[in-house]
């Protein structure tokens, strides 16, 4: 069946039905579906049609009238991690790491706009010409970002960045290969420990999946508060937890209330650690401030291809705050962050622990970086799987009071000494 013999049967099913709803009527979702399967079957008198094919029929005009039209089995779908429409008739999708176009479109773009309107609307936000670019977040906590014409130029274009049900944990990313058993114990008592621990890597590298598996190493008894653009974390072992989202300027050009603002309102809640999603821009001076005043213990995230490079951004970050002499920067950033972790997405598409290093002193104008764990890579496999893992450097932890503090250097539960 040609895709445009398929698009005018499927008209014909959605107008049999709009054409018998009573626009005075509140209908359920049950009820429309009877409604569609009926239609179905009437449509199918006139077209042989398999069983599944009826049942995709029915689905696929629920979801154009309820749902989110096309892309909803894709939503639906657990292994697909990102959603990409440019315009009407280009949909990509994320699947195990690796990006496809799919042979679904949307019927024109006043279709594609009803969808946008509809997940924009349910988050309380707004999206138009006059305020084309805005985030949102689906009731199962995916991030939606959506841009509209005139600054999409092929068309509103909508991107879905998806997260798993249940949280991956570091069990999961030691049985994938993305870092070692020695590693994941040792970041784990860094966490128990209340080091400050700060992620990099680049977009998609898995920064924010990582942060919420060291997060679930915090103690069960105390108070963390996070903040983040769009809430994503899913810490399930905090009961004494706050989670706190930016808020975009409403209709009238008011109301925004940004990641600096909430790291301030944080400080006056009492919290034991505080867990900034992503850091950006001036809110970086804050975070560290937040850091060296109490709240060890506290993780962050940012884009960075090394951990020297995450140190020279930050810098720039700290920089559009303030302008303070450049070794001042550098010392708080040294005296405030413990441990960079850096992550990567390599050349097969798989998401490493590509180096973790200690942030060890200021001297000479410069911060020190000591490298306690880095990736050795060893080629690929006949598959073009990359051949390799993350391997102590033999490097020893420099600064270890925390440790001591902690009472984790006695015995064997300190693993890297």
């Amino acid at each position: 069946m040609t895709y445009e013999c398929k698009k005018q049967i499927l008209n014909d099913i959605r107008n049999i039905v709009t054409s018998n709803i009573d626009l005075g009527k509140d209908i359920t979702d049950a009820e429309i579906r009877n409604m569609i399967t009926d239609a179905a079957f009437e449509v199918s008198k006139q077209h042989y049609f398999s069983i599944n094919e009826k049942q995709e029929m029915v689905e696929t005009v629920f979801n154009t009238m309820r749902r989110l039209g096309v892309i909803q089995p894709f939503i639906d779908d657990e292994t697909v991690t990102e959603i990409m429409i440019n315009g009407p008739n280009n949909i990509f999708i994320e699947r195990n790491g690796r990006i496809n176009k799919v042979n679904d479109k949307f019927e024109n773009s006043e279709k594609l706009d009803d969808v946008i309107q509809s997940v924009v609307s349910k988050a309380n936000r707004v999206v138009n010409e006059a305020s084309p670019i805005v985030d949102a977040r689906l009731k199962d906590g995916s991030r939606v970002n959506v841009v509209l014409k005139p600054i999409a130029l092929n068309g509103p274009a909508m991107t879905i960045r998806k997260f798993p049900q249940k949280p991956l944990t570091m069990e999961q990313l030691i049985e994938w290969g993305s870092i070692t058993n020695e590693a994941a114990k040792f970041l784990r008592q860094l966490v128990q420990a209340k080091y400050n621990i700060f992620i990099c890597g680049g977009t998609g590298s898995g920064k924010t999946t990582f942060l919420n598996v060291l997060s679930n190493f915090i103690p069960a008894d105390e108070r963390i508060i996070t903040i983040e653009d769009s809430a994503e974390l899913q810490i399930a072992s905090i009961e004494n937890l706050i989670s706190l989202e930016t808020r975009d300027i409403n209709i009238e050009g008011r109301g925004k209330i940004g990641i600096k603002e909430l790291i301030r309102t944080s400080l006056r809640m009492r919290p034991e650690r505080i867990i900034v999603g992503e850091v950006r821009g001036e809110e970086a001076l804050d975070m560290l401030q937040a850091m060296n005043t109490g709240h060890e213990g506290s993780l962050s995230t940012g884009h960075g291809n090394s951990p020297k490079d995450m140190l020279l951004r930050l810098e720039v970050m700290v920089l559009s705050a303030a302008q303070l002499p450049l070794d001042a920067i550098r010392q708080q950033i040294a005296s405030t962050i413990d441990i960079i972790v850096h992550l990567t997405r390599m050349r097969d598409k798989s998401r490493k622990i590509f180096e973790i290093s200690e942030v060890q002193e200021f001297i000479n104008g410069e911060i020190i970086l000591n490298s306690l764990f880095k990736f050795k890579d060893e080629g690929d496999n006949k598959e073009g799987k990359v051949i390799g893992q993350l391997e102590s450097t033999g490097n020893k932890l420099i600064n270890t009071v925390k440790f001591d503090i902690a009472g984790l250097r006695k015995g064997e539960r300190y693993e890297h000494s």
